[in-house]
């Protein structure tokens, strides 16, 4: 399914809010999408068309992988990075190229966010696609305007686009990158998920059970179809101030010295459409966190039997998981709790719960809490280990406190735990 084809099945659906008024880059639109929550399209962003919020809810997530919220995570894991990748010649997005000489970043409705972002904007859903030394990377990173033809990078080490930007650099030569820019959703989901060094695109034709055609820019980088394509280089010894940027827990990320791309060259489709993730937005917490909870899954299913896991969004879907297991032994749950740690190292808090409790619904996990939870025997604390950078209460050196809680019945009296149900009242 393209971009466009996503768009329009969500307007047939009515799940589209649809703005026909003007309204600003700056604020404005950020704002309407941060009030709507679900899918929004500005037909007029400062002369643009827009998207916001496009899969804003588990729902629409689901809908696009095909299954319910709750099969989502076994869906995914199943899923192998062993899909078809096609190089065509050409591509709707060239139906208009715009030269080095002309390019000017002004033009797209990059938005402004939150009254102290940094820059002139920040393009939230630009894709990264960079090849150096035979490997290749797609992956989504935050892009703060400098000027009309210069954005700064935030490349977080040693994720694969980092490294390749530091191999370049070591051989004396800049990075060529492709920003790319409203892509089928599945492609901007794959580009964000842990799967082996180059393999998100074919992880991205599994997801969708067709080939991803890809098409070779000027530099040499092969990107999917898009609405936009911005092509360049990252200089391998230019920084700049990047931010300040709101992320995940709605709080400004450090300002940090970061590689700059100059760009050289932009493809997009006649009339394109500009897609837009709100910092902190549901958008953005579920691109950032469900990717990781495959990962969960499958290292809790080595140590226990495992139903579900979820990255909660009063977590902001990054820093608190719900393990969900079918406990067997004592000691299950502590050990699903380690390897959760282990599987996401920004993990700050875990629950385990049984199945009968619903990880979608807070208040039946804070039920569980409530009343299988005996503080001295069943909450882990392990101190100075490595958390995220993302993390305000984070000590300066990057580690932090990690707290597991073993929420689940003990088996020796299970009984005791057993929840009263009404019984089935004849018709």
């Amino acid at each position: 399914m393209s971009f466009r084809d996503f768009i329009d099945e969500l307007r047939k659906n009515g799940r589209l809010t649809e703005v026909e008024n003007p309204v600003s880059k700056n604020y404005e639109a950020p704002v309407m999408a941060h009030e709507t929550k679900g899918p929004i399209f500005f037909r007029n962003v400062d002369g643009s068309k827009a998207v916001m919020n496009l899969l804003g809810t588990r729902e629409e997530l689901g809908a696009m992988l095909g299954v319910p919220k709750e099969e989502i995570i076994k869906r995914l894991a199943d899923i192998a990075p062993d899909g078809k990748v096609v190089v065509v010649k050409d591509s709707p997005t060239k139906e208009v190229v715009i030269k080095e000489k002309d390019v000017d970043l002004f033009k797209l409705p990059i938005m402004k966010h939150f009254e102290k972002d940094g820059g002139e904007g920040y393009i939230t859903a630009g894709i990264i696609v960079s090849e150096f030394g035979g490997e290749k990377n797609a992956s989504i990173h935050r892009l703060m305007v400098i000027d009309k033809n210069t954005l700064a990078a935030r490349l977080v080490p040693p994720r694969h686009t980092y490294v390749l930007h530091k191999k370049a650099g070591e051989a004396g030569k800049k990075l060529p990158v492709a920003i790319v820019i409203g892509a089928d959703p599945l492609i901007t989901y794959a580009s964000t998920t842990r799967v082996p060094l180059s393999k998100e695109f074919e992880y991205a034709a599994a997801l969708r059970g067709a080939p991803v055609e890809l098409f070779e820019c000027e530099n040499g980088v092969k990107v999917p179809h898009a609405e936009y394509v911005l092509e360049g280089y990252i200089d391998p010894k230019e920084r700049a101030a990047e931010g300040p940027f709101v992320d995940i827990t709605g709080t400004y990320d450090h300002v940090r010295p970061e590689p700059v791309i100059k760009i050289t060259k932009i493809y997009h489709r006649k009339d394109p459409i500009y897609h837009g993730i709100l910092p902190a937005g549901a958008e953005h917490l579920l691109m950032m966190g469900v990717p990781y909870e495959p990962k969960i899954y499958k290292a809790v299913s080595e140590v226990t039997t495992v139903s579900n896991v979820v990255l909660t969004e009063g977590g902001c879907c990054y820093l608190h998981a719900v393990v969900q297991i079918k406990k067997q032994t004592e000691g299950d749950a502590k050990n699903a709790i380690m390897a959760a740690f282990a599987a996401h190292t920004s993990l700050k808090h875990v629950v385990v719960v049984d199945d009968d409790i619903d990880i979608f619904n807070p208040d039946d996990v804070e039920f569980a809490i409530a009343t299988r939870v005996k503080g001295d025997s069943d909450i882990m604390i392990v101190a100075n280990v490595r958390g995220s950078s993302l993390d305000p209460r984070g000590a300066p050196d990057g580690t932090t406190t990690k707290v597991g809680v073993d929420a689940t019945k003990v088996l020796a009296n299970k009984e005791d735990f057993e929840r009263a149900k009404f019984p089935a009242l004849k018709k």
